[in-house]
């Protein structure tokens, strides 16, 4: 069962990667020429990205047990947990930043960067619950490995410490059993005739939003 759920998810993630270009601002930051203001407003643009995908992920959750779609009211409901957990370590990234209340409270997100957690609201609103866990896992890998590459730039290059980077370090490792709830998500979704290809759609314009997210950012670099 697993496996073909699996299958469905890794194709779609490999279809669906960005290509070495896509991403201006990583590279600048591995190689620490990335100006401390870009880091600064992708903390504080993050802090909104956080709030509003949690609230889409926990609707999420709430659409799929009305369903009775268990599957995926698992695997958002554990989405929603750890942007909980992401907004906790993102207040020691801020701090590094060297940015206070007054710099958080009087900060405007830009709609470059807003734009991908506003279309991940559309889908919580109307997407099929599978389509949208398919979609958003094909994502996740490709953000992953930009916040594994940025905390080992923050500390080789900004003198970040372990606790700075901690938000980073948190998506840029695996999530212990996630990849699990997506594959049966995903499987109970095929077994219910899941649209791959809606899926595909979702996943390539969530990718295309993630670009514009960090060459906004670049953009301040």
């Amino acid at each position: 069962m697993d496996r073909t759920a699996l299958g469905v998810l890794r194709s779609t993630t490999a279809e669906l990667a960005p290509d070495t270009g896509d991403n201006r601002l990583v590279p600048l930051i591995a190689a620490g020429t990335a100006d401390l203001g870009a880091l600064s407003a992708l903390a504080l643009e993050q802090r909104h990205v956080i709030a509003s995908d949690r609230s889409s992920f926990a609707y999420l959750a709430e659409r799929s047990a009305a369903r009775r779609e268990d599957a995926c009211a698992v695997f958002f409901a554990t989405l929603a947990g750890g942007e909980n957990t992401a907004a906790e370590r993102l207040e020691a990234l801020i701090a590094a930043c060297g940015l206070d209340g007054a710099d958080v409270a009087s900060y405007e997100p830009t709609a470059g960067c807003q734009a991908y957690p506003s279309y991940v609201a559309r889908l919580a609103l109307t997407g099929a619950p599978a389509e949208t866990a398919l979609a958003l896992t094909a994502n996740f890998a490709a953000w992953g490995g930009y916040c594994a590459t940025i905390a080992e730039g923050l500390r080789t290059h900004y003198g970040f410490d372990d606790e700075a980077c901690g938000f980073f370090d948190f998506f840029g490792e695996p999530a212990p059993g996630l990849e699990e709830q997506a594959a049966a998500a995903v499987q109970a979704g095929l077994d219910g005739g899941l649209d791959t290809a809606a899926a595909r759609h979702h996943g390539r314009l969530l990718q295309s939003y993630e670009s514009m997210f960090w060459n906004t950012l670049a953009e301040l670099a």
